[in-house]
């Protein structure tokens, strides 16, 4: 699984999630086993993430400046 998602249903969470926004995953191989993973979304104030549905988001390949600027922002 990518490092990183975009968001493509927030219907269930939209004070959370914007649709097309990226987001960070953490590893989970418990979540993952529920088809559910791992995020770090909009509230940050959990450094742990929270889990929402893997349905809601597809996973991205970025670019290394890309990947270096987002991880630089949870800082």
């Amino acid at each position: 699984m990518s490092n990183f998602v975009i968001c493509i249903n927030n219907d269930s969470n939209p004070a959370s999630l914007i649709v097309g926004k990226v987001y960070r995953t953490l590893p989970d191989k418990e979540a993952e086993a529920h088809n559910m993973l791992r995020v770090i979304d909009e509230d940050k104030s959990e450094s742990d993430g929270y889990l929402y549905p893997a349905s809601m988001f597809a996973p991205i390949e970025l670019p290394e400046v890309a990947k270096r600027a987002l991880l630089a922002t949870d800082d």
